[in-house]
């Protein structure tokens, strides 16, 4: 039997892949989650793994090629199976939209034949009803149905996890939302049609127009005489941070505040750890350091650790740290972030950081690893930059950038000395932070770089 498998929705809601390169050939043999291609987004490079078992009769792209979500890819002979693997059973409850046979591959492969799929079931524990109770189950709002039998799976608006991340994103309650398409799955149209009934204002609309980033065709170009350039389609992870910039300065008012700091007591701490040999393996820098005092100013300035819901008309403000660290690779800037990077100590930020910046420049970021961010850091120092002025990450009140650490004449206890001094600079969204919340929040950071002791006294 001869079975089609389509390009998933890879978990990010984009509508697109490159073929980066192929990792089978027609004829070969394909084990089940055999890697078989790996492919780029607008986010990362993604290994794309194999739903069936079986030989490869045809592969209908070519590396290079661009290719849409649901557009056959490669087919198979499967040797007498009849029907596709089931979906893996995964937290989020993922399930295939309408249109596409397939599983929704997001990172991982499907899950063996016969594998049976559990049941959602309440859990007990603290915040969550007791197997004995009868009530309404407390979590997000979709979630939040009438629970009869203890016994009973609980049932979710099917959708998948793009969709969702868009419903979240514009506010919207998918219990509310009606399913048109075929399996009572809710599709991405769904929500869209559901926010321009009710009035809700698309992700990324903006009161002025955007400008347009759309490459030209390369074809109209390629053959003008005399022409001595280099064209280069804007896809891929550049188009993505460009769209993102560009949103993102257009959308949120900008304001970036400096402070230029002598950090020479931080040089000398690091020096001191990296001569530490049961340290010296964890490359402890002034990143992790600037890192490290960013978490502590939050806890005191949460409006830098927050974000503005347009569509809910709320202050979001976040209880913990998902800190983003900017990352300059071959193909365009990402920024991953550093999950509750708030409860890391020193060593384990730079450990973070080192691995983050490796897989960053591999171009194997998971996508789930660029989403939900909530301030990040950009080091423009070690290109030899003293400031700059960031934009912010989409959906972030803050961004720091680190300067290029000097050995300069500095005032230093009513003296000239050569120290070490960097300059800081702080970019921040104006609708959620005040300048004097911003200058206070740099100040606090500052402080810590200056004087690193300090840190213990914060918490």
């Amino acid at each position: 039997m001869i079975q089609d498998f389509r390009l998933p929705d890879l978990g990010e809601g984009l509508p697109e892949a490159e073929i980066v390169a192929w990792l089978v050939s027609e004829g070969d043999t394909v084990a089940l989650n055999q890697t078989i291609a790996e492919v780029e987004t607008a986010k990362a490079v993604v290994e794309l793994p194999s739903a069936y078992a079986g030989t490869v009769t045809k592969l209908h792209a070519a590396a290079g090629d661009v290719v849409e979500v649901g557009s056959v890819l490669i087919s198979y002979d499967l040797g007498g199976e009849d029907s596709p693997a089931p979906a893996p059973a995964t937290e989020t409850d993922q399930v295939e939209e309408p249109s596409q046979a397939e599983p929704n591959l997001v990172g991982y492969g499907a899950a063996p034949r016969g594998s049976a799929r559990p049941q959602r079931r309440a859990r007990s524990g603290a915040g969550r009803p007791a197997a004995s109770d009868t009530a309404v189950l407390e979590a997000a709002p979709h979630d939040a149905i009438q629970v009869s039998d203890p016994e009973r799976p609980i049932e979710r608006p099917r959708s998948t996890p793009p969709v969702r991340l868009l419903a979240k994103q514009l506010g919207i309650d998918l219990a509310l939302v009606e399913a048109t398409g075929a399996n009572g799955v809710i599709s991405r149209t769904d929500v869209e049609a559901y926010a321009e009934r009710v009035g809700v204002a698309p992700v990324g609309s903006l009161a002025v127009a955007e400008p347009s980033i759309e490459p030209e065709p390369v074809a109209a170009f390629a053959a003008t005489p005399g022409e001595r350039t280099t064209r280069t389609p804007i896809r891929g992870v550049r188009k993505h941070t460009a769209d993102a910039m560009v949103r993102s300065a257009f959308t949120a008012p900008h304001v970036t505040t400096f402070l230029t700091v002598d950090v020479t007591a931080t040089t000398e701490l690091i020096a001191s750890l990296k001569a530490d040999r049961a340290l010296s393996e964890h490359k402890i820098g002034v990143m992790a350091v600037a890192a490290k005092a960013v978490c502590l100013a939050l806890a005191h300035h949460p409006g830098l650790n927050s974000r503005w819901d347009e569509a809910a008309g709320e202050i979001v403000e976040h209880h913990y740290v998902n800190l983003g660290i900017a990352a300059a690779t071959g193909r365009g800037l990402v920024v991953p972030n550093i999950r509750d990077a708030q409860d890391l100590a020193l060593v384990e930020l730079a450990d973070a950081i080192r691995a983050l910046a490796e897989t960053a420049r591999s171009g194997k970021t998971p996508p789930a690893d660029m989403m939900g961010g909530t301030f990040s850091i950009t080091n423009v120092g070690v290109f030899g930059v003293d400031a700059g002025t960031p934009i912010l990450n989409p959906g972030e009140a803050g961004i720091l950038a680190l300067g290029a650490v000097r050995r300069q004449p500095w005032e230093h206890k009513g003296e000239i000395a050569l120290r070490d001094v960097m300059t800081l600079a702080l970019s921040f969204d104006h609708r959620l932070v005040d300048g004097e919340q911003g200058s206070r929040f740099l100040v606090d950071v500052a402080d810590v770089l200056r004087e690193p002791g300090r840190a213990m006294l914060l918490r």
